[in-house]
């Protein structure tokens, strides 16, 4: 019963995310794997407790996974269930340690509710470097509905606010617990209410107005399963460019346009005659920052690898820049350990045999009389605190992706990691995608103006104004571990004073 208790637990947890976006689900989830956890017998039985929440938790968040395999031949459609399977197994495992942990170091209700809260930041930070890293979906993206609490990001980070979801989780089983004792109960209840006002006190910032230039965001709502359908090429090219120049008719210069991720096929830095078709759409002063691919060549100019890239145009076809993207995609646009995948039947679930090779990390590109830019592009963004150069923070963020092929569960659960990332450095984001969702959001993380999925539309808005560098901004993942230290300390005191021996009543001295 306790593991079934577990796993359905945890699956009941992920509809905390976008879309349902029933974030209680989030609190309550933890407040059963606390309950688990404090009920364990074992440390092995704590460890598979919270594997098995992990694997519910996983397997019902990422499910868009499977729609990825129905766009590509060279492998059964099946297998993306085994894959979100497997997947779901796998990073269940770091919840598992979180869990382990958590009922080694601590055997007070309280006390576990304060570390399961620091051991599930250290989770979630390794799960999003260790093997290439999938960040995806951390449970402080959950809290994005209470705009107030979405705030803590600004401090703590995604991480950090992953860690205070947690903890409210604990204050919950520390308030309902029957082993708790009255002191317990009491911290757990005043825990709740302190993120219940924190909650109420972070929304109330506000920001001001906009006066930057105009951003125009194409979205097409070009599906995957027709994007590389043959012949098609010109047409897509044909839909972007009637798009923007419709957009562009009734707005004054200068302005910004955003296309998608691979929006334009070819190669543009080795192709005069596309870049002026691209700039033919556009009035003096205005630019277009648009996804497509660079060649890497060798000595002899044969083709060696590909990088996927965005690229900064005029209207007169000139290059104003390139960024290309440096966290690839396992399987998406390279294959590791190419010869044994291939052997056991894996390949690329994009077309092309030709590999990507990756960029060298953040950067920001300065733009010719517009505010300067960082560039993520698809999933780089889910990745907090490798998105901004700190070195030379940009004005905004641009995110282009191809969501076409993450199913109706993935585009707005990358939407919303798109928005703490925005949260985490005071920096308006704006994205772009073939099918949805496009979004401008500023710099607290709310969206301004959308396209939803599969709508042909261009959304437009001035640029969202820049707030002052946040402290997660300034100090990146170091705030991150203050707090993780702070809930650390915090439950192995609590756990530490709550198992003191009593002193014992003085002597008389008499017999």
């Amino acid at each position: 019963m306790p593991l079934l208790l577990a796993l359905l637990s945890g699956a009941a947890s992920a509809f905390a995310f976008a879309p349902q976006n029933l974030w209680p689900l989030a609190v309550i989830g933890i407040a059963a794997l606390l309950a688990l956890v404090d009920a364990a017998p074992t440390r092995r039985a704590a460890f598979g407790r919270g594997w098995l929440f992990g694997t519910g938790h996983f397997a019902v968040g990422l499910t868009w996974i499977a729609t990825a395999f129905t766009f590509q031949a060279k492998m059964p459609a099946m297998l993306g269930w085994v894959a979100v399977v497997l997947l779901a197994m796998f990073l269940a495992l770091y919840i598992g340690l979180a869990a382990l942990v958590t009922h080694r170091l601590a055997r007070t209700t309280l006390g576990r509710a304060f570390v399961l809260a620091a051991a599930w930041m250290l989770a979630e930070w390794l799960r999003g470097w260790v093997l290439s890293g999938f960040a995806w979906n951390p449970l402080g993206a959950a809290a994005l509905p209470v705009a107030g609490l979405a705030q803590g990001a600004a401090i703590g980070g995604g991480l950090g606010l992953s860690g205070l979801v947690v903890l409210a989780g604990g204050g919950l089983w520390a308030l309902l617990a029957r082993r708790a004792a009255v002191r317990e109960r009491s911290i757990g209840a005043a825990v709740l209410a302190l993120i219940a006002m924190a909650s109420f006190a972070g929304d109330r910032g506000t920001m001001p107005p906009s006066n930057g230039p105009p951003i125009f965001i194409v979205q097409p709502d070009i599906g995957q399963d027709v994007k590389y359908a043959p012949g098609a090429d010109e047409a897509h090219l044909q839909t972007y460019l009637g798009m923007t120049r419709r957009a562009l008719a009734a707005a004054h210069p200068p302005a910004i346009v955003l296309w998608s991720e691979s929006s334009v096929f070819g190669l543009p830095e080795e192709d005069p005659a596309l870049r002026a078709r691209l700039g033919s759409v556009l009035r003096p002063g205005d630019l277009l920052l648009f996804g497509g691919v660079a060649a890497i060549r060798d000595a002899g100019g044969n083709l060696t690898a590909l990088t996927n890239s965005l690229f900064v145009i005029d209207a007169a076809g000139v290059l104003h820049g390139r960024y290309d993207k440096a966290h690839l995609v396992p399987l998406g646009e390279y294959v590791p350990a190419r010869e044994l995948m291939e052997a056991i039947g894996l390949a690329r679930l994009t077309p092309g045999d030709i590999d990507f090779q990756p960029g060298p990390g953040p950067a920001t590109l300065a733009l010719p009389g517009m505010p300067s830019v960082g560039v993520q592009i698809c999933y780089e963004i889910i990745f907090g605190g490798a998105v901004v150069d700190r070195n030379n923070r940009p004005a905004w963020l641009a995110n282009i992706s191809n969501d076409a092929w993450f199913g109706p569960s993935g585009p707005p659960q990358h939407l919303a990691q798109t928005r703490l990332r925005a949260i985490e450095e005071g920096l308006p984001v704006a994205r772009a995608t073939p099918t949805g969702i496009s979004a401008i959001i500023d710099a607290r993380g709310q969206v301004l103006a959308s396209v939803a999925q599969g709508v042909a539309a261009t959304v437009s808005a001035p640029l969202p104004a820049v707030r002052p560098a946040t402290l997660f901004a300034r100090w990146g993942h170091l705030t991150s571990l203050v707090w993780g230290l702070l809930l650390l300390g915090t439950g192995l005191l609590i756990d530490r004073t709550a198992r003191l021996p009593a002193p014992r009543a003085a002597s008389s001295g008499r017999p």
